[in-house]
């Protein structure tokens, strides 16, 4: 009996000295001797005994053996395949947990409605997602949209603004595959929400125009009613944002649209041809694409922006000189010579 007592008493202080030799490899934080940042790829399939010597070897963990146990012990909890960083000291439970949760490694960019696809792959190569030159030569191949647009020569306009995540290896193309999978489902559901008899191409081009006129969401829908009217009128657009494009595809990005401006030699300069831009001039969200499939009726055909960040409406040209006179004495003091203007050179 007292054999069966000591035995039993060195059983207890055995498991007791286990608990505490694994409460103290997993609990406290281990820094190892790998750089700041370390990715770790945890490969579909693999054991949670698998997992736990990827760990070690890559000296996340303290010891393979705890963290194993304790993964044993949460076995309702699977560990998820991914790529995983891990920038700071992290205990073998905060690290199990951090798979089990699935917490992937990604890279969040957010496009805003308006960006033209330069904008986008400027962004890109800040964030170190891709780099600037092959982001725009896989924007340039419009094969992916060729249903929808078969003249496009890029995709600009079906680069669907929104926040996306990718992951570290995605490739240019696949970010791009992405947006342009973005646009087809907004673009299902919106046009067919508003039929109309506006081909895709025409209806995204005229849409970029609105989108780069005016930030106001409920201003869109008169924006290009009066775009429409002057379209079946056979008034040039005379619109600022696509000089602003015609200059940035030239290399010469400018802020501002100067006299001078209105002159360059470029398809997309709707001073100098009437008719729509042969293509988009940035990529319209999708307040703007409801309003090129379902302009407002009105009988507006000019417009001018005021001080409180819309535009002033008119119908006749002597209106919109006097808009325009009045937004100038009010700017006076900042712009002088430059406001953005509908149809001043009528």
């Amino acid at each position: 009996m007292r054999r069966l007592g000591l035995l039993a008493l060195l059983a207890i202080a055995a498991l007791g000295a286990g608990a505490g030799w694994l409460d103290s490899q997993i609990s406290r934080p281990y820094s190892g001797r790998h750089p700041e940042k370390v990715f770790v790829d945890i490969p579909r399939g693999a054991s949670r005994w698998d997992i736990a010597g990827i760990l070690r070897q890559n000296d996340i963990i303290r010891n393979r053996l705890a963290f194993g146990l304790y993964s044993q012990w949460h076995f309702r909890k699977p560990l998820q395949a991914g790529e995983y960083l891990f920038d700071q000291p992290l205990n073998s439970r905060e690290t199990f947990w951090k798979i089990a949760h699935g917490e992937i490694f990604v890279q969040t960019i957010t496009v805003p409605e308006g960006w033209t696809m330069y904008d986008i792959a400027n962004q890109l190569d800040r964030q170190e997602i891709c780099q600037r030159a092959d982001f725009l030569a896989a924007a340039r191949n419009a094969s992916l949209i060729s249903d929808l647009d078969p003249h496009a020569r890029t995709l600009e306009g079906f680069l669907f603004p929104s926040t996306y995540q990718f992951k570290r290896h995605t490739s240019c193309q696949q970010i791009v595959s992405t947006m342009v999978r973005h646009f087809r489902s907004a673009w299902s559901v919106i046009a067919v929400s508003a039929p109309g008899n506006v081909a895709p191409e025409e209806a995204v081009t005229l849409a970029s125009l609105v989108e780069r006129e005016t930030p106001l969401p409920n201003e869109r829908p008169l924006v290009a009613g009066v775009f429409y009217n002057r379209l079946h009128r056979g008034y040039p657009l005379q619109c600022d944002p696509t000089v602003q494009y015609a200059l940035l595809i030239k290399g010469h990005p400018v802020a501002n649209v100067r006299p001078e401006d209105l002159r360059v030699d470029s398809p997309y300069n709707t001073y100098e041809h009437r008719g729509l831009p042969p293509g988009p001039i940035a990529n319209p969200g999708e307040a703007s694409l409801r309003a090129a499939l379902s302009p407002m009726s009105t009988d507006y055909l000019y417009f001018v922006a005021n001080d409180q960040g819309g535009h002033s409406f008119s119908r006749t040209l002597e209106e919109h000189n006097r808009n325009v006179a009045r937004l100038r004495r009010i700017r006076s003091a900042d712009v002088p010579q430059n406001v953005s203007s509908l149809g001043r050179h009528d």
